[in-house]
């Protein structure tokens, strides 16, 4: 994918996932109160901050070798799960639910993850991404341009 197409993904899966993050927030601090606040802003943060770096990944990515580009991926996400128990770790260990909200940040962070990939999901398929397709022994190339135009 090009340049335009990951800022486009970013785009269009930042812009819910924020409405939902602010919404969370919202709500958090409404029925849960300061606990709850801290609860949904520790998971905006989390959720948003792990996407965008999936998407950062795939725009460095661009122009790897495929077996580069699975292997960064493939070391992107065991990072962002060690890296996310440890948050959890830390987090449980050095507050109290009475400073976090536990449930808030679960539900916080799986609305915003449910967003984010939806949103993410709608971006993809209105980015019209053509792809070229390989060439089989004995085709030819000019009779594929056009049967694609309809000529």
């Amino acid at each position: 994918m090009s340049q335009q197409s990951e800022t486009g993904l970013w785009r269009g899966a930042l812009i819910p996932a924020t409405v939902i993050a602010i919404l969370s927030v919202g709500l958090g601090l409404i029925f849960r109160g300061s606990s709850g606040l801290w609860g949904a802003l520790l998971a905006s943060f989390t959720v948003i901050l792990y996407f965008s770096v999936h998407l950062f990944i795939s725009k460095i990515s661009t122009n790897l070798d495929p077996m580069a580009t699975m292997a960064l991926a493939m070391f992107s996400y065991f990072a962002k799960v060690i890296l996310m128990g440890a948050l959890l770790l830390i987090v449980t260990k050095t507050t109290t639910p009475d400073s976090v909200d536990r449930p808030t940040f679960a539900v916080a962070a799986l609305s915003i993850t449910a967003a984010w990939l939806a949103g993410e999901i709608r971006a993809f398929m209105n980015l019209r991404v053509t792809l070229p397709l390989p060439q089989t022994k004995g085709s030819n190339p000019s009779s594929a341009i056009d049967s694609k135009s309809g000529e």
